[in-house]
């Protein structure tokens, strides 16, 4: 398991905003936003494997692209290994993107179908480095031996290969650079069941050997649970809950990481007959018009009055245990009353 004490940080995102402005009307004026990433924070360790969940639409991608500069924070801070990348300008950002790279979660929309798999690996190579040709085709077959794929396959087209080998074409593509830090989209996503297993084990293995420091996104919080250190939980583009991983799966504080966690199927027919599940109402709000106070009090089985005005900041309720709800906030005696007793929603 990894240890946060001493470990450098080498990513430290802060406030970050991502909205998406609403234009309507015949002269196209902004009358609104959807508010995919509404002023999110964390911090990501070096060697560590930080894992970020919730359901569709929550903002987990749009984080993940918007920390790599794939899209332009509306605000907020991003610093990568001490260099702050936000609003960095093109060409110092340029100049760093060596150090990040990204895994998309549809390998077949991210590989160019024009292109061998020896020009989708050797793009990065041709683009910021001064190889010769032979030293880097030489990096190419090192790359692919890496991931596992045949050096016969390089002058071959992704068409050619199945999900998995596309995403080991990607793989090898985002570590040509020797980054330090890679987003993982939820890789495994339009994989089969069988291969994501290997896919991850794939993912684990060179992490061990060249020092990654990764970004997990996934809605497969099986998969979280097996590859992450820590877990970041999100609703509705705000952070619900971050956690140990082992802490946070064995003890959610949140409601909502109650509720999400309780949703995971059991493989085993008499726990999953006599599982505890917590039933959400209702439907996820709408980023363009997020309900005021907590994001997630308009489902949540134990909001309170509180709830409905005033958005949780996110606290530090034990050693390493941060959650955005006020039932963990310093108690008055009337929010002690609410919280022994839940308000119905």
């Amino acid at each position: 398991m990894f240890d946060i004490r001493g470990a450098k940080k080498l990513v430290e995102v802060k406030d970050l905003k991502m909205h998406f402005p609403i234009r309507s009307g015949l002269l196209q004026r902004v009358t609104g936003a959807v508010k995919a990433v509404d002023g999110i924070s964390f911090d990501i360790y070096e060697g560590e494997t930080l894992g970020l969940v919730g359901e569709s639409g929550c903002g987990k991608s749009t984080c993940g692209r918007a920390v790599l500069r794939l899209y332009e924070p509306t605000s907020g801070s991003i610093i990568l290994d001490g260099k702050e990348i936000a609003h960095a300008p093109f060409d110092k950002l340029r100049s760093l993107r060596p150090m990040m790279q990204m895994v998309f979660q549809d390998p077949q929309a991210s590989l160019n179908p024009r292109m061998t798999v020896a020009g989708i690996i050797g793009e990065p190579l041709s683009e910021h480095s001064k190889m010769t040709g032979k030293e880097r085709l030489e990096r190419i077959y090192e790359l692919m031996d890496a991931v596992g794929l045949n050096r016969d396959f390089a002058n071959r087209y992704p068409h050619e290969f199945s999900g998995g080998q596309r995403q080991r074409i990607g793989i090898a593509r985002a570590l040509a650079l020797n980054p330090k830090f890679i987003v993982c989209d939820e890789p495994i996503a339009a994989l089969d069941v069988s291969i994501q297993a290997q896919v991850v084990n794939l993912l684990e293995e060179l992490q061990d050997r060249l020092g990654l420091t990764y970004l997990f996104i996934s809605h497969d919080l099986s998969m979280v649970r097996h590859i992450a250190d820590r877990v970041v939980v999100m609703y509705l583009g705000k952070v619900a809950e971050i956690g140990p991983r082992d802490g946070l799966y064995e003890d959610p504080l949140h409601p909502y990481t109650q509720a999400l966690l309780s949703a995971v199927p059991e493989p085993d027919p008499v726990s999953h007959d006599n599982a505890n599940r917590t039933i959400l109402e209702g439907d996820v709000p709408s980023p363009a018009n997020p309900p005021k106070g907590c994001n997630f009090s308009t489902r949540c089985p134990r909001v309170m009055d509180i709830c409905r005005q005033i958005d949780p900041e996110v606290r530090e309720v034990k050693p390493g245990r941060f959650v955005a709800c006020h039932l963990y906030n310093e108690t008055t005696p009337e929010t002690a009353d609410n919280a022994a007793e839940p308000a119905e929603a």
